[in-house]
């Protein structure tokens, strides 16, 4: 450009100074920035004709502004992109206008004073007349495509994604503003290109009132492109797929409702373009309000006044508008009354899936023992027995009411649907294994009970679905007070749990549970500890001879019992957990017991667990201690054998606590940090072993002896056994000894199950039992040597003996204080610390042991009157047949 054609900037602030305007020069950089030091004292003060020959008589600046706001004499600017106009916004505007009765407004605006930027844009300037000038504002805009993504904008959203990048299309420019206006030109803008006055200019700009200017930068605002969320007030919750086949009342207005009919009492369509209807509230007579159909997406009214009841520049779909105009935003209330009118379909009840129980294993029966047959691995599940057949899919139970939903739990449990569940006179409990897989009973808490129905059993409550206004099943579980309340019956319609057995058993009636898992005739739970072998159907002599030989000649082949009666007796308890449930009652106290260490105890303790399971508690200091060990294991264990091994070398056995537990059918004990008592079955067979092991008190007549006597030097160097190293010949054949053992008992249950009437107190038809399985198997020693054997190994029998048998011979029959009994001092029982007791101690025990014999002579009181004491005589027993008793 030459000098002629050069714009005189001085001239054109003149003119910008003298329609009032602050003027200031622009920076030659294409930032569009003032170019002065500081240009915030410029917008309270106009800038003077002296500044204005400083800044542009040089020819420096090619740039020249305008300030906007009260200090230029209130003028706003509105400013459409080159963006808008190549899109043809501005000519949407005008177009909208003209329809909207504010067409000469936008004719004054427009050519009031218009310049063009280089870049295309068009800048309107006009003078607001009743109100300052606003401050900036984003009156349109539209989210960028991505090819038009500046290298900056393509790296904020690498950095960020879903980075919005907008793209402003028109806007303002208010107080505090600033506008390039014409003739600017040269590096005033990055293109070099200069801006052109296209009409009018500061004298002949248009004035308009607040009223008129809003409404046209509601026009502007028309044409804005930006997706409108939804506000919490204009959309019930977020969307969601409906259940297939129904059709939500507010969805159903959506689709067939029309504007009119919705907004008719609020707005008047004015003008429709495309899809887009613009309206104006009731009562205006210029100008838009709001639209509808402008959003690509979904048809929503767009209300852009803050006359209306409508929030404004907030979006409401159908159903939002007709909720807020008719039910105060209340969507609920809203969609029951399209509802009724016809609205929707049928509100439908939101069902639960069922939830198919997983496939388990379980045994038809057929498996039990059979000596000649190799166990199939596949027969035994992998984590123990199956459970009892169940329906495929568990139940399904609205406990929606608690009343109704404890009565449905208790038809399921008497349907017989609930896998694993028994119950013991306490309460409900499940069978499970540990980490050894030895099985334990657990008695059912609240909590336990809880997550035994949270996967048994589908649960659910129906509840009001606000998303189809109809009912739904919600997934639930029992509540904790529902668990306690249905724990706290006094019965359940439960199978009983009776016990838990690891080998095939006799039932009551002489036929055998040969299945691993629960038996209803018995309520026993088999959790075999050996794979079991298949039951031949009919017992040979043959069969009876391997298995005798298999137990006698190999796996006991070795040991050094005392005597025959120790092998019997031994035999006798290895047979006890087969026969338990068909002779029902106590079994005594089973003690292995070894003249020194190494002697095989200990191993003959083991063949119990190889075979059976076995449990082991230490041995407990005092009789409380051991109580307490005794209720902890009857109450969880479910190994038919509990043992207590290594007793102190030489201990004797006396304690009342034993006594009374080999003599009850059942146990009753106060459970360890609880205020509750239990009784339970005492269904155990008990061991006790130690070297040199005696007993006291009551304690040897409730005693089976098992003695061992290796009568060598280092036993623990003895080699050459008969079947090598008993532990892993036991590994490898447990299943055999087992099946061996079955056999010999269905032997004898096939040869008419002959008892041989046997005399041991409590335990009577147990020893007869026993006496008859070993007469038929023709294994001799059975008890034979008991009274000899109990006699040497009962430290209170021999001592009490021995004061009897001197009293007798030196006193004679006649009664006696215990002073005159104290003269026997060296037969005398001695208390612990060896001292003599005294007259009434001794009298003490004498009362306690009156009329029980040992061996052959007992203790009568005699009371003398004369005297007004006790005195004391010793009794001879007599042989029925002999003349009177000795006195």
């Amino acid at each position: 450009m030459n000098d002629a054609q050069t714009p005189d900037l001085r001239a054109s602030a003149r003119e910008l100074h003298d329609a009032g305007l602050c003027v200031l020069p622009v920076k030659a950089d294409g930032s569009k920035a003032p170019d002065v030091r500081s240009w915030t004292p410029y917008k309270v003060t106009r800038s003077t004709p002296a500044e204005h020959d400083q800044w542009f008589n040089n020819g420096r600046h090619t740039g020249i502004g305008v300030v906007t706001g009260a200090v230029s004499g209130n003028i706003e600017l509105i400013e459409f992109e080159g963006l808008a106009v190549q899109e043809g916004l501005l000519d949407q505007v005008a177009e909208i206008a003209a329809n909207s009765g504010l067409g000469d407004l936008w004719e004054a605006v427009t050519t009031g004073w218009a310049d063009r930027s280089p870049s295309g844009g068009v800048h309107f300037k006009v003078v607001v007349k009743g109100r300052p000038a606003a401050a900036n504002k984003k009156l349109a805009r539209r989210l960028a495509r991505e090819d038009e993504y500046t290298p900056e904008e393509r790296q904020r959203v690498a950095e960020k994604p879903g980075t919005k990048i907008v793209r402003v299309l028109a806007e303002t420019r208010g107080e505090g503003g600033f506008v390039v206006v014409a003739p600017s030109h040269g590096p005033t803008h990055p293109s070099g290109e200069a801006y052109v006055r296209l009409a009018g200019g500061p004298t002949t700009m248009a004035v308009v009132d607040p009223d008129d200017l809003d409404a046209l930068y509601i026009l502007c605002g028309a044409v804005d492109a930006m997706p409108q969320e939804e506000k919490a007030k204009t959309a019930p919750r977020p969307r969601r797929e409906p259940p297939a086949g129904y059709v939500r009342p507010g969805d159903d207005y959506q689709d067939k409702a029309d504007w009119s009919e919705i907004i008719g009492n609020e707005f008047d369509p004015i003008y429709t373009h495309g899809q887009t209807t613009y309206w104006r509230r009731k009562g205006k007579t210029r100008g838009i309000s709001a639209t509808t159909g402008h959003a690509p997406d979904r048809d929503r009214l767009y209300v852009f006044t803050t006359s209306t009841t409508f929030e404004a520049e907030t979006a409401y779909d159908k159903f939002a508008a007709y909720t807020h105009l008719n039910h105060g935003g209340d969507f609920t209330a809203a969609a029951a009354a399209l509802r009724g009118q016809g609205y929707g379909s049928e509100p439908p009840r939101q069902r639960l899936r069922s939830v198919p129980r997983q496939a388990g294993h379980f045994t038809d029966g057929s498996s039990a023992v059979d000596p000649d047959s190799v166990p199939d691995e596949h027969e035994m599940p992998e984590s123990g027995p199956g459970l009892r057949v169940v329906a495929p899919v568990r139940p399904e139970l609205d406990i929606t009411n608690e009343a109704d939903a404890i009565d449905g739990l208790l038809e399921i449990m008497a349907a017989d649907q609930l896998p694993d569940l028994y119950k013991r006179s306490s309460g409900p409990c499940w069978v499970y294994e540990d980490d050894q897989g030895n099985p334990l009973v657990k008695q059912l808490g609240t909590d336990n009970l809880r997550a035994y129905l949270g996967d048994h059993v589908t649960t659910y409550q129906v509840v009001k679905d606000p998303f189809t206004d109809g009912t739904k099943e919600v997934r639930e579980l029992f509540m904790p007070k529902t668990c306690g309340t249905i724990l706290g019956r006094r019965d359940w319609p439960l199978q009983p749990l009776r016990g838990i057995i690891t080998s095939p058993v006799v039932r009551p009636d002489g036929s055998l549970v040969q299945a691993p898992g629960y038996d209803r005739a018995t309520g026993l739970y088999m959790h075999p500890r050996v794979p079991l072998r298949r039951l031949q159907p009919q017992v040979s002599k043959e069969s009876v001879e391997r298995a005798k030989d298999i137990v006698l000649n190999k796996m006991l082949a070795d040991f050094p019992f005392v005597a025959r009666s120790d092998r019997a007796q031994y035999l006798g308890a290895l047979l006890s957990p087969i026969i338990r449930s068909y002779v029902p009652g106590p079994t005594p106290l089973v003690v292995i017991t070894g003249t020194s260490q190494a002697s095989g105890k200990t191993l003959l303790k083991d063949v119990f667990g190889r075979l059976y399971g076995l449990a082991e508690t230490p041995w407990a200091e005092n009789d409380a201690e051991l109580r307490k060990a005794i209720t902890a294991k009857l109450w969880d264990c479910g190994d038919p054998v509990i043992a207590m091994d290594n007793l102190p070398n030489g201990h004797i056995i006396k304690s009342p606590i034993l006594s009374s537990l080999v003599t009850s059918a059942t146990w009753s004990d106060r459970l360890l940090g609880s205020t509750s008592s239990v009784t339970m079955p005492n269904d155990r067979l008990w061991i006790l072993t130690g070297n040199n092991l005696r007993t006291g008190g009551d304690n040897g007549r409730r005693t089976l002896w098992v003695r061992l006597d290796p009568d060598c030097p280092n036993p623990d160097q003895r080699d050459n056994f008969t079947v090598g190293d008993l532990r892993i010949w036991l590994a490898e054949n447990a299943s055999t000894i087992v099946a061996a053992l079955v056999t010999m008992v269905r032997g004898w249950l096939a040869d008419g199950a002959k008892t041989i009437n046997t005399r041991m107190g409590d335990y009577s038809q147990w020893a007869s039992a026993i006496a008859g399985i070993l007469g038929y198997l023709g294994v001799p020693g059975w008890l034979a040597d008991r009274g000899e054997a109990s006699t040497a190994l009962d430290d209170e029998a021999q001592e009490w003996a021995a004061f009897l048998t001197e009293w007798h011979q030196r006193i004679g029959t006649e009664p006696v204080t215990t002073k005159a009994l104290l003269s026997l001092k060296d037969t005398v029982p001695q208390l612990h610390n060896g001292d003599l007791p005294s007259g009434k101690q001794l009298g003490h025990w004498l009362k306690a042991r009156q009329g029980r014999y040992f061996e052959d002579l007992k203790v009568v009181l005699v009371y003398d009157s004369h005297l007004k004491q006790n005195t004391w005589r010793v009794e001879k027993h007599v042989d029925k047949g002999t003349a009177g008793t000795e006195r």
